[in-house]
């Protein structure tokens, strides 16, 4: 199993937290080497030992494992414990075994879990960079997995049948313009933009904020004799900022509510936009055939479409 490079945090005492005044060291340790960037009056070639109470960082590489429950494999997070025998587990594992019991130590005599606050410090103390190019933040290793998936810098991928083009969300989007020629479409966030739609399935439009440059797709599926639309976001998560929400309808005839069909929804974000379905999605708009005005082409109808997407949280990355 292959170990990944993991920065560990050694926190002291509020009085020693002033960086100014407190001796630092780095270590780098790979392949068994150890590689010094300390400052000081000392040897070029001695370590410098750091009081206790400072803070030092140190960069090291370490046995995945030692950060897993044995049991679920799954990255510790507080609180750890440890039998008797010296065996670890996550508190979930622990409390589904039988009667708190260590299935290892069975016949050994191990029995039950105490809480292990040695090893809660190392699972809280132990980073490592996010893979995703461009971002390079230090994040917490039981939390790696959640930031990744939400990352803003994480890779979306084109489903063009046969196109393996891989890159970050602006990427794509200009990607699925110049190549796949989806029809571009500027928006600004709180105003309404009007277009009409092919209804044929598979119809896409490419949304682009002059705001900050996010792309978002709209996306035409079939829904029997009508037609469903839908939106989201390009990019890794919904759960990373700011989040979006749409509206989206069409009228019948000269612009009056009872003639609307409208839908509001919250903002779903993909990596993979060119393989949403419209009907698939949580939510879409339907459109009725008596709402389709006629096309171009001479037998093709088309979704007279309003739509508004809305930044409802503040800007954060």
């Amino acid at each position: 199993m292959q170990s990944p490079s993991i920065v560990g945090r050694n926190w002291g005492s509020q009085s020693a937290m002033d960086e100014s005044s407190a001796k630092k060291s780095r270590l780098e340790l790979a392949n068994g080497h150890v590689k010094q960037e300390a400052a000081g009056e000392g040897g070029a070639g001695a370590l410098v030992a750091a009081e206790y109470g400072s803070r030092v960082e140190l960069a090291v590489r370490i046995d995945m494992r030692v950060l897993h429950c044995p049991l679920c494999s799954h990255p510790y997070k507080p609180h750890v414990f440890k039998c008797k025998g010296g065996h670890f587990a996550c508190a979930a594992c622990v409390a589904e075994l039988p009667d708190g019991q260590c299935a290892t130590c069975e016949n050994g005599g191990g029995g039950g879990f105490d809480p292990c606050p040695e090893l809660d410090t190392v699972v809280s103390s132990t980073r490592i960079v996010c893979p995703h190019a461009g971002c390079g933040r230090l994040v917490v290793y039981h939390q790696a997995a959640e930031h990744q998936n939400g990352c803003a810098h994480a890779p979306c991928r084109c489903t063009e049948h046969g196109c393996g083009f891989v890159g970050l969300p602006a990427a794509l989007a200009g990607h699925l313009a110049a190549v796949h020629c989806v029809p571009v479409h500027s928006i600004q966030y709180g105003k309404v933009l009007r277009v009409q739609a092919p209804s044929e399935p598979r119809t896409r439009l490419l949304l682009v904020a002059e705001d900050d440059g996010r792309a978002f797709l709209a996306t035409v599926g079939a829904l029997g004799a009508a037609a469903a639309v839908s939106v989201v976001c390009i990019r890794a998560s919904a759960a990373a900022r700011p989040r979006f929400t749409c509206r989206m309808w069409v009228n019948l005839g000269p612009v009056a509510d009872c003639n609307k069909v409208l839908v509001e929804m919250q903002m779903r974000s993909t990596t993979s936009p060119g393989a949403v379905v419209a009907t698939d999605e949580p939510t879409f708009l339907p459109v009725l055939p008596r709402y389709l005005v006629p096309g171009d082409g001479p037998s093709s109808m088309e979704v007279p479409l309003s739509l508004r997407i809305d930044r409802v949280s503040p800007w954060s990355s």
